[in-house]
């Protein structure tokens, strides 16, 4: 039996939610340790003064977030911590490997000078407060004004205050999550969803509710359902070329999901890296919730890889939030490559390279339908990658495994999955992240998996 004990005078309403959180924050601090057995329902029940099914539901909601277990005949019990998640994608190329894992755009020697040039400037033009400040509101005061600019052609439209430049998406990401999901409560988001919110949920203490989608991502009764049984806090959305799933939301989807979250006061983040690449999309979900939502976006998907500068737009109720969040894990985006990242925007070089990302895209769409056949992925004329859907008799694990062997590395659907329901076997292949030539090959390889008969990876020992 443990020693640590819940304390009576932290109890909110609701009760079961409350006593719940503590037990998830001391879990999560270590002090209620893996193996650890939890007081019986009753006994705890007689100790806070609480009814016994106000206890058992907590620990119900405990064992739904994956924290502990109920042995029927031995008690409850703290689950061992989650294994490291592995990333979809190889942190390095490796040999010559097609390496259709990693998300990139589309990249030529131009893109290399481009970034040149852009350095050659900045020797020549570098503020003295990018080299020899450190304070965020010394630096970014101009970088803020352009960012509302680019900003308008991503359709939101905000003042310098509300924004927050970061180190890229994952940054703004991370920023935005901090400020509104405290350890402890619950944060919706797309079943298949953004692999980075699933160890983001271990590192900051939140639970992930997946929700089920269609082609056009959540679906807005399964969010309402959800909030009213559930402590969500926040639902984190893509509704512009999910990641992986690369379906676009419509806008009265748009619309009602605003609506949701509205009625039940939780804050919408928004992920939109893919920014002004999208031409055909709706308004982003800020232009229906401005007062709550926290709207993203970067540079580093529609430009080149290492324009690593993100634009976060966080409401009035949030702006402080933020910047004590961004003041603790990023302090501010670094200001050199704010520099040209703002030279980029101003001169119209940003924009040029979107373009030119949607020709070169248009090109690699033709060659994913020219290899695959028509309609076999799910895809977007502007998404950096397609989903694809295995039969049901092939293993996920077994498919990835036999097209590394041949000599293509791609992501396991798996990486993706943020819900227990029943799970349909897929992968996602990016289109950005090589040549012409070697996309070609990788697909001819996968389009060949796929006719094959579905075998067990058979290993030498």
């Amino acid at each position: 039996m443990t020693i640590w004990r819940p304390d009576p005078s932290l109890i909110r309403r609701p009760a079961y939610l409350s006593l719940a959180d503590q037990v998830a924050r001391a879990i999560h601090d270590g002090k209620l340790s893996a193996g650890a057995r939890l007081p019986t329902h009753r006994q705890l029940a007689y100790e806070l003064k609480l009814s016994v099914q106000t206890v058992s539901r907590a620990y119900e909601e405990l064992i739904r977030r994956g924290l502990i277990s109920g042995e029927i005949g031995r008690g409850s019990f703290v689950q061992a911590a989650r294994r490291e998640v592995d990333p979809p994608y190889l942190p390095e190329r490796l040999g010559e490997l097609i390496d259709l894992s990693i998300l990139k755009p589309v990249c030529e020697p131009m893109h290399l000078e481009t970034m040149k040039q852009g350095l050659a400037w900045l020797s020549q033009n570098l503020p003295s407060s990018s080299a020899l400040s450190f304070r965020p509101n010394v630096v970014f005061p101009r970088h803020r004004a352009i960012a509302v600019e680019w900003l308008k052609t991503c359709g939101v439209a905000c003042v310098p205050q509300n924004v927050s430049v970061t180190n890229g998406a994952t940054a703004a990401m991370t920023v935005a999550l901090m400020s509104v999901a405290p350890p402890g409560s619950t944060v919706a988001t797309e079943a298949i969803g953004h692999h980075t919110l699933i160890p983001l949920a271990t590192y900051l203490g939140f639970n992930l509710e997946g929700l089920p989608i269609d082609g056009q991502g959540i679906i807005p009764e399964a969010l309402d359902e959800a909030c009213r049984t559930s402590d969500i806090r926040a639902v984190f959305v893509q509704p512009s070329v999910i990641n992986p799933t690369a379906t676009l939301m419509g806008a009265a989807r748009r619309a009602a999901l605003a609506e949701v979250a509205r009625r039940h006061d939780i804050a919408i983040i928004e992920g939109d890296v893919l920014g002004p690449l999208v031409d055909d999309r709706a308004p982003p979900l800020f232009h229906y919730a401005p007062e709550r939502t926290l709207y993203y976006t970067s540079f580093t998907k529609i430009t080149l890889p290492g324009l690593r500068i993100g634009y976060l737009v966080a409401p009035d109720r949030y702006v402080a939030a933020v910047a004590n969040r961004h003041l603790v894990s990023n302090w501010m985006a670094t200001p050199m490559v704010a520099e040209i990242a703002s030279k980029w925007v101003t001169d119209g070089t940003a924009m040029d390279l979107v373009r030119w990302q949607r020709g070169a895209l248009d090109k690699r769409q033709a060659i994913v339908t020219e290899v695959l056949g028509h309609g076999r992925a799910m895809t977007h004329p502007r998404a950096l990658h397609l989903w694809l859907k295995l039969p049901a008799d092939r293993s996920e694990t077994d498919f990835v495994s036999q097209a590394r062997l041949q000599g293509v590395a791609i992501a396991p659907g798996a990486s993706f999955r943020t819900s227990d329901q029943p799970w349909e076997p897929a992968v996602r292949i990016s289109l950005g992240s090589t040549t012409e030539g070697e996309l070609r090959a990788g697909l001819g390889i996968i389009s060949r998996l796929l006719l094959g008969e579905a075998e067990h990876l058979l290993l030498a020992i």
